[in-house]
């Protein structure tokens, strides 16, 4: 199954928060969004100019100083439309660095989202399940607690039952605070 761009949502997402530079895009990926989500500079120019050719971005040019020209983009309504599509629709399950989830919560503006009880709702039983899988393997490989012979393999599943439980409690505190 071919990979889906999300790197044009992130960009559109972040162009509807306010109009950005490429330069200014670029840095958004080494502070908030590349806690969850990275890109380099030779991936981001040449999807503004795909977004810009599909009428869903538009740019102005700006001068800076006495020379320079810089392009500043803002989100035209057609991107605005397929980033509300992409917001409302289930995050799939992605490589670790690559989730959608946190990406999408990144780009809700409210508590009052519509969209915001489902996507909570959805990765809540997703996280469980996962949870419950973890647990299961931790009972079966190791039912007397970690060996002599596979102290990492212990180490890591450890980790995911550690991981999958703090997500789980953390959603489970989401769906109160957006519930209250």
């Amino acid at each position: 199954m071919a990979q889906r761009n999300v790197l044009q949502y992130i960009i559109l997402g972040l162009l509807d928060q306010r109009p950005l530079t490429g330069y200014e895009l670029t840095k958004a990926f080494d502070s908030d969004i590349g806690e969850f989500w990275s890109a380099q500079h030779s991936q981001i120019y040449p999807q503004l100019r795909k977004l810009e050719e599909a009428a869903l971005i538009k740019h102005e040019d700006e001068i800076s100083g006495e020379k320079l020209t810089r392009k500043r983009y803002d989100v035209m309504p057609a991107g605005q439309v397929m980033l509300n599509d992409w917001l409302a629709s289930d995050a799939t399950e992605a490589a670790p660095g690559k989730d959608e989830f946190p990406l999408k919560l990144y780009f809700i503006r409210t508590a009052q989202d519509r969209r915001l009880g489902p996507m909570l709702g959805t990765q809540q039983r997703l996280h469980e399940q996962k949870l419950i899988h973890l647990r299961h393997q931790m009972a079966t490989k190791f039912p007397e607690g970690v060996g002599k012979s596979d102290f990492g393999h212990y180490l890591v599943l450890d980790y995911a039952v550690r991981r999958e439980t703090a997500y789980c409690a953390w959603l489970t505190d989401a769906i109160a605070r957006v519930e209250a």
